[in-house]
């Protein structure tokens, strides 16, 4: 069954423990965690000392989108914050073998975000140290974006890259019931949704519609 990745992005800031608790109880999977430094994407959102807060909230696997231009520096800040998966963008990592390698030193897992443009391609070399591939579906930086048709491409050719690889494969962007139903279909594992979770307040009505 399709995992469902609340994007705490969309949350309300001034109530994060409450909100994730409550994500917890209305059945989430995971808890995605966007780290953006206002450099590699155009938004600030925070940083470890918040994901350490909130690890006491919750025991949900938390899935840590480092959105960030030194990965490797923090890297290790976040693992010591409660991360559980440790995501790096391909387009940020000068040496993306070494860290990978870093990250499941730690015990951790480790995954890699490619943003629309970039093909599938430089995932090649590096399959075999990969627990998890995101595809970005939107341009990253901000929420409530349309979905990118072609994402669907991308999914369906990770896929078959993997083989039989426990590799999972998740989509965060412009996810609703509607395109959530495409990207299965497509191969997708995992599904990171901000809006769509947290629209009413209605959260675990609208995780279930999502699966």
């Amino acid at each position: 069954m399709v995992k469902i990745a609340p994007s705490i992005l969309s949350a309300d800031f001034s109530r994060l423990g409450e909100e994730v608790a409550a994500l917890e109880k209305a059945g989430a999977d995971m808890i995605h965690l966007d780290v953006m430094d206002g450099s590699f994407v155009p938004n600030l959102t925070f940083g470890p000392e918040i994901v350490k807060a909130l690890r006491l909230k919750s025991k949900l696997c938390f899935d840590v989108h480092l959105m960030v231009n030194n990965p490797d520096e923090m890297i290790p800040w976040f693992i010591a914050a409660g991360a559980d998966i440790i995501t790096v963008h391909a387009e940020a990592c000068r040496h993306l073998d070494k860290t990978l390698s870093t990250i499941r030193s730690y015990g951790v897992k480790a995954g890699v975000s490619l943003n629309p443009a970039t093909p599938e391609d430089v995932l090649e070399y590096v399959l075999d140290k990969l627990d998890l591939v995101l595809v970005m579906s939107v341009n990253p930086g901000f929420g409530g974006q349309k979905f990118i048709e072609n994402s669907l491409q991308k999914i369906s050719r990770i896929k078959e890259m993997r083989g039989s690889r426990e590799i999972e494969i998740e989509v965060d962007g412009g996810i609703n019931p509607l395109t959530a139903a495409r990207c299965i279909s497509a191969g997708a594992d995992i599904l990171v949704a901000g809006t769509s979770v947290f629209a009413g307040g209605e959260y675990a009505r609208n995780i279930e519609a999502l699966r």
